[in-house]
């Protein structure tokens, strides 16, 4: 097994220094390929040399028979597919077993779509006569503003916000960077929390972070999710509510506004489009009723 663990230590540095990809994602891969390894092992395969297509087909059945969903079926396979390419690219391979192998079918489930107006319900919700209920009503309207991950939202700083300009810069997965145009709304909600909120929140404590909790540090993600949730029971809303479905609305609202996707693509942070066009299924839910009343043999 030496030569496969030196090959997956390779490709896991392959993964942080060229392709720049956060800590949490290459972990992820790591696991993956230590249950491959294992996988191999128990079936008496000593070199990746020996591996081919059955052995990859095998390795997805045994996944099954223990249990694991297309979803993370699919995932498994994707981290076999860059492991493998980076074997033949390495030239320790001359031919890539799983690039036949095909990913399991299955339907995406979104979060569920928030219409506007409870989305409207939970923003109004935080009491701004109160620090934190400025900095809870700004975080919100940034989420959806902005459509940002929470992990995001949660570590935007100071410097990173223009409100005069009306953008926030945002590191997502892999420390990519990019510039999200928001809205005067939560320009007006920022600004507040700012001069209103932050300040007191601080205590004479220096943070660079926008949004802050205890010791000028970040909320937690999960600290933000529960805060979420029940601003949005207290809204009366029965839908799951997570950081994501505001995000999910956020696209979904766009795309039936008439963005461009691929306008779309850039403002959530996705490298790969097909990405992106999970949310088109409720665009096109909106043109189909939109051709059903408006066309003349609709």
């Amino acid at each position: 097994m030496s030569d496969l663990n030196v090959l997956m230590d390779q490709y896991l540095n392959y993964l942080l220094v060229e392709k720049g990809l956060s800590g949490n994602t290459i972990d992820s891969y790591a696991r993956d390929l230590a249950r491959y390894v294992r996988f191999l092992r128990a079936n008496r395969i000593s070199t990746i040399a020996d591996t081919d297509t059955p052995v990859i087909l095998k390795y997805l059945l045994t996944l099954r028979d223990q249990g694991l969903g297309i979803r993370s079926r699919g995932r498994h396979l994707v981290t076999l597919r860059g492991f493998y390419r980076f074997a033949v690219q390495e030239k320790v391979l001359k031919k890539d077993p799983v690039r036949i192998v095909e990913l399991p079918k299955f339907g995406v489930k979104l979060p569920d779509v928030l219409s506007f107006e409870e989305i409207k319900k939970i923003i109004d919700l935080p009491d701004v006569q109160t620090p934190k209920g400025l900095r809870d009503a700004a975080m919100i309207e940034l989420l959806y503003a902005a459509g940002l991950r929470v992990s995001e939202l949660i570590n935007v700083k100071i410097s990173e916000i223009n409100l005069e300009s009306g953008f926030v810069r945002v590191f997502g997965k892999g420390a990519k960077e990019r510039v999200v145009p928001i809205g005067s709304h939560a320009r007006e909600k920022i600004q507040n929390y700012l001069v209103h909120g932050r300040p007191i929140l601080l205590k004479a404590v220096l943070s660079p972070y926008l949004f802050v909790a205890r010791a000028g540090k970040p909320m937690t993600r999960q600290g933000f999710w529960k805060l979420l949730k029940r601003y949005g029971v207290q809204a009366g809303i029965r839908k799951e509510i997570t950081p994501h479905s505001l995000r999910h609305s956020f696209a979904t609202h766009l795309l039936e506004g008439g963005a461009d996707l691929r306008a779309v693509q850039m403002m959530l942070g996705h490298v790969d489009i097909s990405t992106t066009q999970i949310y088109t299924h409720v665009a096109r839910d909106h043109l189909k009723k939109m051709h059903e009343k408006y066309h003349p043999r609709g």
